[in-house]
């Protein structure tokens, strides 16, 4: 992974991570217009994702969602995410697969906020009536879905047990519904990861110790 990314650095430079570029620049500007008094509502009307909205409109504003930075987070640490992990998984397996990854691990920790809601509390993957207004994750529930299926793809088994130990961590330091989500985003992609090993295509196999074809 590590000559993959450094050969397109060196030979295109930032015209090798196009996408995430742009994604880094929209984060910022989110990040600018929700801190103003007069953009605050407009930024939660387009990419701000709860459990009590209908999913209809979860599902509408689930595209600009992965670029609404949490509130209650510095957003340079979203920011670094984006760039360093999209960046790579734009660089090792094309924009439109980082994409697709990016937003099925997103989809999947917004429906299971909703899963977990009505679950309630006294459930195991449940969650209190409270998270039914809390803001999703933001970008950080595709970060880590893209880091696990960059791991499986280039068979780094170390280290993609290492971002799951992180993530489940992180439930048990602090049991909120981000990091729920978070979980729920690694249960998708690891999903995503079993369905491509068996019914996938032949070039997604490689035999261990070596990366992935282009």
């Amino acid at each position: 992974m590590f000559w993959t990314v450094r050969d397109a650095l060196v030979r295109d430079r930032w015209r090798a991570i196009p996408m995430t570029l742009g994604a880094v620049c929209l984060t910022s500007v989110f990040q600018i217009v929700q801190n103003t008094s007069w953009g605050f509502q407009p930024v939660q009307d387009l990419g701000s994702v709860k459990a009590v909205d209908p999913f209809w409109l979860a599902l509408l504003r689930t595209p600009l969602s992965l670029f609404v930075p949490a509130l209650d987070l510095p957003v340079w640490g979203a920011l670094a995410q984006v760039l360093l992990v999209f960046g790579i998984a734009e660089i090792c397996i094309g924009r439109w697969r980082t994409l697709v990854i990016g937003y099925v691990a997103t989809l999947a920790g917004t429906t299971y906020a909703r899963i977990g809601v009505a679950l309630g509390p006294d459930h195991p993957f449940g969650l209190p009536v409270s998270d039914r207004v809390v803001n999703d994750t933001g970008p950080s529930a595709a970060v880590v879905g893209l880091a696990l299926y960059l791991c499986w793809r280039y068979r780094a088994y170390l280290t993609g047990a290492l971002v799951i130990l992180a993530m489940i961590g992180e439930v048990l330091i602090k049991n909120n519904l981000a990091g729920k989500e978070h979980l729920a985003a690694i249960a998708a992609v690891m999903a995503v990861c079993v369905v491509r090993t068996r019914w996938g295509p032949v070039r997604s196999r490689v035999p261990l110790g070596q990366g992935p074809p282009p």
